[in-house]
């Protein structure tokens, strides 16, 4: 088993777009070579070996097949830090642009409107597929790891508030 990275654990090139096909069939491929149950009369050793090779396949497909996961991925790959924890810093438009969002959300459930829900639902999503766009052409056109961080953490942030909003919808 090689690759130092998930990509190449895969043979695929380092790139954001991916075919979702190829990955799904290279992992099939890596999972059958390593899966516990093919050393299950292996020596000690080679059964731990094995393992750790199925664990880091299933963790190099789940990071590989959720764009944003991949995204995070590759920007770190890079060499970049995304801070996600201490690096609040975005731009100016997209600050004044959450706290919209964060309104609208807290009105939604004020008044436990179905369409407002849907309304704020449908925002979100087009600005998470309008990042989506915009992270694929910096890291695999413009080759910036830099900018495509910045992306990444924007969206971050509307994933985690369309999760937010998900919730408020059907809380269980």
């Amino acid at each position: 088993m090689s690759g130092d990275d998930y990509f190449g654990l895969f043979g695929l090139p380092a790139r954001y777009a991916i075919d979702d096909a190829a990955l799904e069939s290279a992992w099939r491929t890596v999972a059958a070579q390593v899966h516990p149950d093919r050393y299950a009369t292996a020596a000690p050793a080679e059964r731990r070996v094995a393992m750790q090779w199925a664990a880091r396949a299933n963790e190099a497909y789940r990071t590989l097949r959720d764009p944003l996961a991949r995204a995070r991925y590759l920007c770190e790959q890079a060499g970049i830090d995304l801070q996600t924890e201490s690096n609040t810093a975005m731009e100016p438009e997209f600050l004044m642009q959450q706290m919209a969002w964060r309104e609208a959300l807290d009105e939604a459930r004020e008044a436990g409107s179905e369409s407002a829900y849907a309304g704020l639902q449908a925002e979100l999503g087009e600005a998470a597929r309008t990042l989506r766009q915009e992270v694929t052409v910096l890291l695999d056109e413009r080759h910036d790891a830099r900018a495509a961080a910045l992306k990444v953490r924007e969206w971050m942030f509307v994933d985690k508030l369309a999760q937010e909003l998900r919730r408020a919808r059907s809380p269980e």
